[in-house]
Parts: structure tokens; C-alpha cells; sequence
């Protein structure tokens, strides 16, 4: 595995640690990344990108869900980040996503 450079390496891993919602992740690779010579602005980008990523198929989800239960859609904005806003909140994670 040595055809990426630390700098691409640490790309990667900032992507996939912002895929994967791994806090500890994004806490060891921002700073390994600046050791790699990314600037914050670089960093910030990748961070940006992944999330821009990532909440295609989280969108999805939330779609496929309130399509599943119509009646507590009626009402329910459906686009942009609204939606992800007007999801009820229980207060506690559920028992896939703790």
C-alpha cells in the first residue's frame, strides 16, 4: 500500500471516518493530516466533501422511511436539509444507531 501519499492516505481516511460517523476517527486523522502537510483549508474541504457524501444516502433513508409511513409525512417538508429537521426525535438512540 505505498502508492498514495501520507497527504492522499489522510484524505482517505478523513472521508472514510466522516462516512462512518467515528468520532475518535476525525480526532486522530485531522491532526495526523496536518502532520502530512494538508492546511486546515484542505482538511476543511475533505470534511465538507465526505459530509456532502454522506447525506445522499441518509436523505434516502429519511425518504424511504416517511414514504413507508405516509401519514406522518403529511405535513413534513421534503427538501433540502428541512427534512432532516422535521424527523421526530425520541431522546435516545436507537438500539442500531447508540
Amino acid at each position: 500500500m505505498n502508492h498514495l501519499t501520507p497527504r492522499e492516505r489522510e484524505l482517505v481516511a478523513l472521508g472514510a471516518a466522516m462516512g462512518s460517523n467515528c468520532v475518535p476517527c476525525i480526532e486522530y486523522h485531522i491532526p495526523e493530516a496536518r502532520k502530512a502537510g494538508l492546511t486546515d483549508s484542505q482538511i476543511s474541504e475533505a470534511i465538507r466533501l465526505a459530509d456532502q457524501v454522506r447525506q445522499v444516502p441518509a436523505r434516502k433513508v429519511l425518504d424511504a422511511a416517511l414514504k413507508m409511513v405516509p401519514e406522518t409525512s403529511a405535513g413534513v417538508q421534503t427538501n433540502g436539509d428541512d427534512r432532516a429537521a422535521a424527523a421526530p426525535s425520541t431522546g435516545a438512540g436507537a438500539p442500531c444507531c447508540s
